[in-house]
């Protein structure tokens, strides 16, 4: 049996894993945290831990919080070992572990009121959230906040009972401003295109229907950064447990397996003051536009390129899917020649370059990426990371031939086989409509398209359509690989 991570277990942790320099006990709440899951965790609060080890702004540990019943479910396991997370960073020749102590208690909607009191407690300074691409209420076709979805309607009529993340932000933020208290700071570290202005039009907009002064005085007084955040961070399985267990001799109820780069470039625009993360690495920009569009349409499109294929031929890992030369050489061609040319220049950065570190990245056969992971949430991921680049090219008179396969192999993998005629388990919040939609758009590729609050004024587009349509059939006659290998040759 390995060593039960806790508090009164760090002294005896092997000597391979690195332990937090700082005392527990020093640390005071400043931040509270919606959505504690993997991503957070090996990097807002890696970033933290780093911090705090350096001897300073001890006054800045998280608080974890949530209001799905997931955010219960990892309360209880991270409860049971005092809220450390063992961290584990690998690539092909390099393993390490630490274990992290940054937060110091954890508050659910399990305990509205539990977490409506943190809200409002003058020491919670910042207010951050990882919620996933699809928890900001948009609709897609605009881009914009959608007040008359139900949950938000619902908070709306009736604020003191919130039931979503927005709805809790809200009622603290009245809470405060009824007590005279400084409003926090609220920081999305979301992958999101301005995730910050849509992170204030979610909390105005809200705000909004419970009381419009409400909304004026957040609009005046609340700080809302932008943000890019990047660490490929797989979901923790059996395996992940096993191999810290294995190498490491630590029992761990929810470690965090990453790869060793990570990167976090943020606004330095707070409301009542922030940690001193400048001098841990993360990098403070007056505009952080140009490097968010550079990873939202490079990275974070560069994996919906890989991630269809992949799927539509049973390969499991990302990094398998990157040892398939139609793939790698599918991703290569497609962000070369219709990606990158429409990525605005980031400031002391090679786009070149930073493809380069991308397909190293992708390729790490340590860190266990799975291509389903990739695959996941497509109606929401696709008109943030691929759509706006179709929509760009389209402006630009330029062609999508590679995008529109793209969008096609998207398609065709919601249709929920792969072409070996294995079954592809829901993956998307709302698979029903789009395995439906997928289904009819066999026959008829404008169904696809007709998804306005998806594809807007793309699926309007005669030259995206006829591209998608000629893609869509290929795939179904000829199968992912061979219709690869069309494009890939110029015959598409």
């Amino acid at each position: 049996m390995g060593i039960k991570l806790s508090l009164k277990a760090l002294d005896s942790l092997p000597p391979s894993v690195a332990a937090p320099k700082y005392e527990r006990a020093d640390l005071s709440p400043g931040i509270l945290h919606f959505g504690v899951g993997n991503f957070h965790r090996a990097h807002q609060a890696v970033y933290l831990d780093d911090l705090f080890g350096s001897r300073r702004d001890h006054d800045w540990a998280l608080v974890g919080a949530g209001v799905l019943p997931s955010d219960e479910a990892m309360r209880e396991k991270l409860g049971a070992q005092d809220w450390l997370t063992t961290v584990v960073e690998q690539d092909s020749d390099h393993m390490a572990a630490r274990v992290t102590a940054p937060m110091v208690s954890f508050v659910t909607a399990a305990d509205p009121e539990a977490l409506l009191s943190r809200l409002a407690d003058p020491a919670i300074r910042i207010v951050s959230l990882t919620i996933t691409e699809g928890g900001y209420f948009i609709d897609p076709a605009s881009g914009k906040f959608d007040p008359a979805h139900p949950a938000i309607a619902a908070d709306g009529a009736d604020i003191t009972h919130p039931k979503t993340v927005f709805g809790f932000i809200v009622a603290g933020l009245m809470r405060r401003k009824a007590a005279g208290t400084a409003p926090f700071t609220i920081m999305s570290c979301d992958n999101i295109p301005g995730n910050g202005h849509v992170t204030s039009d979610a909390i105005q907009g809200l705000a909004g229907l419970v009381n419009p002064a409400l909304a004026q005085w957040i609009g005046a007084n609340v700080a809302f950064p932008n943000s890019m955040v990047d660490r490929i961070t797989p979901a923790t399985s059996d395996r992940e447990r096993r191999l810290l267990a294995d190498e490491f001799d630590i029992e761990d109820n929810w470690p965090v397996f990453c790869e060793p780069f990570r990167q976090w470039v943020l606004e330095d625009k707070f409301t009542a003051g922030r940690p001193a993360l400048e001098t841990v690495g993360v990098t403070f920009v007056e505009d952080v536009a140009p490097w968010e569009l550079m990873k939202i349409r490079i990275l974070n499109g560069g994996h919906a390129a890989i991630a269809y294929p992949a799927g539509l031929m049973d390969i499991h890992f990302v990094h398998d899917a990157m040892e398939e030369p139609l793939v790698s050489a599918f991703l290569t061609k497609v962000e070369q020649e219709e990606i990158i040319p429409i990525v605005p220049p980031v400031p002391d950065t090679d786009l070149n370059d930073y493809f380069s570190l991308i397909v190293e990245r992708f390729s790490n056969p340590k860190i266990g990426d799975t291509v389903r992971r990739l695959c996941l949430d497509g109606s929401n991921r696709q008109p943030k990371f691929i759509i706006p680049s179709i929509a760009d090219r389209l402006k630009a008179g330029m062609g999508v031939t590679g995008l529109a396969l793209e969008s096609a192999l998207w398609c065709r993998y919601c249709y929920g086989t792969t072409d070996s005629g294995a079954v592809i388990e829901p993956n998307d919040p709302a698979w029903d409509r789009m395995q439906k939609t997928a289904r009819a758009a066999k026959d008829n590729p404008g169904a696809w398209l007709a998804m306005a609050d998806i594809y807007g004024d793309v699926g309007k587009s005669e030259t995206f359509a006829r591209a998608f349509a000629h893609s869509l059939d290929t795939l179904w006659a000829k199968g992912a690989r061979e219709t690869l290998k069309d494009y890939l040759a110029g015959a598409l």
